[in-house]
């Protein structure tokens, strides 16, 4: 994401935290939680499906870097959903096994593949933005809505495999 547009959602994320605080968007209110996902992901995701950023994930080894990494420990500390790699995000679909920390999966992962896809491209300096947005799945009904959002990356280009978790 351009830095004017990373600039823009630390603008308001500090406006954000001096209205509400530091909660935890779980500890929002509904509409507030509508309105911190509308402000914080959903516009943030726009920008990503509209191809804003390096798109480096384009690329055939940064993106075999990332799909390398979202196998590495499948079986081990997760079981592996369906993912997408576009030029300048993904998506993964991904069930932590009983003990493993999914902030502890996403960590790995985004240390790995900043440091690896940098040294690729011969480049320093952070490669991913700090948050990470993640949603609990509640019911087979929204595995498929999600599956499915994340299939359709293919129609653009994206990388996609599929993988059933159930």
């Amino acid at each position: 994401v351009p830095k004017v547009r990373r600039e823009q959602v630390e603008h308001d994320r500090e406006e954000w935290q001096r209205h509400y605080g530091a909660k935890h968007h779980r500890e929002l209110t509904p509409e507030q939680r509508r309105r911190y996902y509308e402000l914080f992901n959903q516009r943030v995701q726009k920008w990503l499906d509209a191809g804003y950023g390096s798109c480096a994930l384009r690329q055939a080894g940064p993106q075999r870097i990332m799909v390398d990494a979202l196998h590495h420990f499948k079986g081990i500390r997760y079981t592996l959903g369906t993912f997408a790699v576009a030029p300048n995000h993904v998506h993964v679909l991904v069930v932590p096994f009983n003990g493993v920390d999914l902030s502890g999966i996403l960590h790995s992962w985004k240390s790995f593949t900043a440091k690896s896809i940098n040294k690729e491209l011969g480049r320093t300096g952070k490669f991913w933005i700090d948050e990470s947005y993640d949603h609990l799945v509640r019911n087979e009904v929204e595995l498929k809505r999600i599956e499915g959002y994340i299939a359709r990356h293919a129609l653009s280009g994206s990388y996609v495999e599929r993988h059933t978790v159930l």
